[in-house]
């Protein structure tokens, strides 16, 4: 940590428990398989008892697995794919790879996920899918795109990577539409020593590539004579002219992963009732805007953004200053339309019209929202906010 922050922006989300890193400990200690045997089992199974499916694999990130899922859409050269500008680059990298077509999607400026009335006006009849990211933590209403879509033949991708455990309608994201990713990178609400993923396919036909894909192509003889011959394993090729490639976790990782998610929903409802915490000292401000959902987990605050309502002497930008000049918090922008990357507009996708998606990131703060962060530099943060807002009088 940088000596003169006193709240910095970690790349780690939460600590084991001296019960979880005891298991841990055993098991480096213990086993004699590190990789692709019980752990991984354990993790997967718990994962489908989690989210209520069957369909679910774990990979190396949800990057890897928004990759599988591109070969797994069979994209052609005009295909369109429509994705919010206001996410990570990993939701649109994957279908750039693979040929598609990247069309902007806005946000909804309350919500500040994809719009259902954005999407309307970008459909065309080259429209393969729609990537619908839970961004922050807060779950898209997918029903009503989903109902939308209805007699449309166009698939519904899930971007779970900030919104494991939340749900709608009284069901886990990325389980609603035909695709889902899952991240378990260190910041997120669950994470597998640092870099994980997990991918859902609701096609079982397709589910049953998803393992030769993620993992150089492995399969089992059909035939063998002796256990030895012809050799360990056989490779075949899951889809046509694609090959597989290597997306594994280690077997710690996913003994990390299956330990933390038997308390996954008591690290949400902290970063919850945190989020309330704060939230609530503001309600009364209208220079700060949240989006607000503590009710049926609709929203589990993988991260707390909130909108800076600009004036003539105070912005963001001031906000922020002031917070890390004179309280030594570190916080952040995010996210910067993806149309206005070199990278993107290197490749003809620097042009988007998505009013919501500047007016918010050009007036949006990220608040450092780590669950291991003590109450007493919580508490500091919320106090330091709330004298920068008096000290400027809005």
């Amino acid at each position: 940590m940088n000596r003169m922050t006193k709240i910095d922006w970690v790349n780690r989300s939460l600590f084991f428990n001296n019960k979880e890193l005891k298991y841990l400990n055993n098991f480096l200690k213990k086993s004699d398989n590190l990789t692709q045997s019980n752990e991984l089992l354990k993790f997967k199974n718990g994962l489908k008892g989690y989210l209520k499916t069957k369909n679910i694999n774990v990979v190396n990130s949800a990057a890897s697995s928004l990759e599988i899922i591109a070969l797994l859409l069979k994209l052609k050269k005009n295909d369109e794919i429509i994705i919010p500008a206001h996410t990570y680059c990993a939701s649109a990298l994957p279908f750039m790879r693979n040929g598609a077509k990247i069309i902007w999607a806005d946000i909804d400026f309350k919500t500040r996920v994809i719009s259902l009335d954005d999407i309307k006006k970008k459909i065309s009849k080259k429209t393969k899918a729609i990537v619908i990211v839970h961004l922050y933590g807060y779950a898209a209403d997918v029903f009503k795109i989903k109902k939308y879509l209805k007699n449309k033949k166009i698939k519904i991708i899930e971007d779970c990577a900030q919104a494991f455990g939340a749900e709608i309608k009284g069901k886990k994201v990325g389980t609603i539409g035909d695709f889902s990713c899952y991240s378990f990178h260190a910041q997120k609400n669950l994470t597998t020593l640092g870099e994980g993923g997990a991918i859902y396919v609701k096609d079982k036909s397709l589910f049953k590539k998803v393992k030769g894909l993620r993992h150089n192509g492995h399969s089992n003889f059909k035939k063998r004579k002796f256990y030895w011959l012809p050799a360990m394993g056989n490779l075949e090729l899951d889809l046509i002219d694609k090959l597989p490639f290597k997306a594994t976790l280690s077997e710690i990782q996913c003994a990390s992963g299956h330990l933390l998610l038997k308390r996954i929903d008591q690290l949400n409802k902290k970063r919850i009732s945190r989020a309330r915490k704060f939230i609530s000292h503001f309600k009364h401000n209208d220079v700060l805007s949240f989006n607000e959902s503590f009710l049926k987990k609709r929203h589990v605050y993988h991260l707390l953004s909130a909108y800076v309502k600009p004036s003539k002497n105070f912005n963001r930008n001031t906000l922020i200053k002031e917070l890390y000049d004179n309280y030594q918090i570190k916080c952040a922008t995010q996210y910067y339309p993806l149309y206005k990357y070199s990278l993107f507009k290197k490749y003809g996708y620097g042009k988007g019209k998505c009013l919501n998606t500047e007016k918010f990131y050009n007036n949006m703060i990220s608040f450092p929202f780590h669950v291991w962060m003590s109450e007493k530099n919580f508490d500091y943060m919320i106090s330091s906010v709330k004298k920068i807002l008096d000290k400027y009088s809005v």
